[in-house]
């Protein structure tokens, strides 16, 4: 019997786009399947929406709990799930109809992969463009995150790296997850088509999140916990113009030598 797979939806207030992204996921050719919706003390009428959907569909569950945040929100879906497979899907994205399946036949044939993720565009209702995401490697991961939030990976590595960091609150927490759960080994496959579509809006995380202030403490953040990784693929610690980070960190020890 195919496992289950376990669809992580946190919603706060994104009540007009979540039918949209509920409809992506029963599209998809994989059936066996649970959503869980996690209603982040949304104040719009989140709550009366999921509600209907899970009076109509056995497998959809609703989950309330105080504003905590989308770190807090994620977690305690993975932890109510009953699913082998793990995919976080924000309320207001979508997902292709083969993304899952495909994704599932990956990771049950090759127990050494840990993630599964896809091509991927933005849009915003009207335009669509790709997003133009990096090739993975661990020293590339260690610079910029190249998988967006809605990788599957299984539930059991989940846990072993310890959830999404609930005090990471300056976003990109899906990065230093992502980090968490790579960084010591499990190989990554990236599916050849688009299967992910990253809705851009007024309220989207990715622009609330990109000020120069976020911006350093990120860094600040991933430097504290994960020391370790960076000095072992950057030679020292991340840098705030990140892709000179090595360059810089190896200069400093070259000059420290003379």
């Amino acid at each position: 019997m195919n496992p289950i797979v376990s669809i992580i939806i946190p919603c706060y207030n994104q009540a007009h786009f979540l039918p949209e992204t509920i409809e992506s996921v029963f599209k998809s050719t994989y059936s066996n399947l649970e959503i869980i919706i996690v209603n982040d003390g949304s104040t719009d009428n989140t709550q009366e929406i999921a509600k209907d959907f899970t009076e109509n569909h056995r497998n959809i569950y609703l989950l309330n709990q105080k504003n905590h945040g989308v770190t807090h929100a994620r977690n305690a879906g993975i932890e109510f799930s009953r699913g082998k497979y793990i995919l976080p899907l924000d309320g207001d994205d979508l997902i292709s109809s083969n993304y899952v399946g495909d994704a599932v036949e990956i990771l049950e044939r090759r127990p050494k992969v840990k993630v599964v993720y896809c091509e991927a565009v933005k849009f915003d209702g009207k335009t669509q463009k790709p997003w133009n995401l990096k090739p993975f490697s661990l020293n590339a991961l260690a610079r910029d995150n190249m998988i967006f939030v809605s990788g599957i990976f299984r539930k059991s590595d989940c846990l072993a790296a310890g959830g999404y960091s609930e005090n990471m609150k300056m976003g990109r927490e899906d990065w230093e997850f992502w980090i968490k759960m790579l960084k010591n080994g499990g190989e990554v496959v990236k599916l050849p088509y688009i299967g992910f579509y990253y809705r851009l809006h007024a309220a989207s995380k990715r622009k609330k999140t990109g000020t120069s202030q976020k911006k350093r403490e990120r860094i600040a953040y991933l430097n504290e916990h994960h020391s370790d990784f960076f000095n072992r693929e950057l030679n020292g610690p991340l840098r705030y113009q990140r892709s000179l980070s090595k360059p810089f960190n190896d200069f400093l020890k070259l000059i420290r030598k003379l």
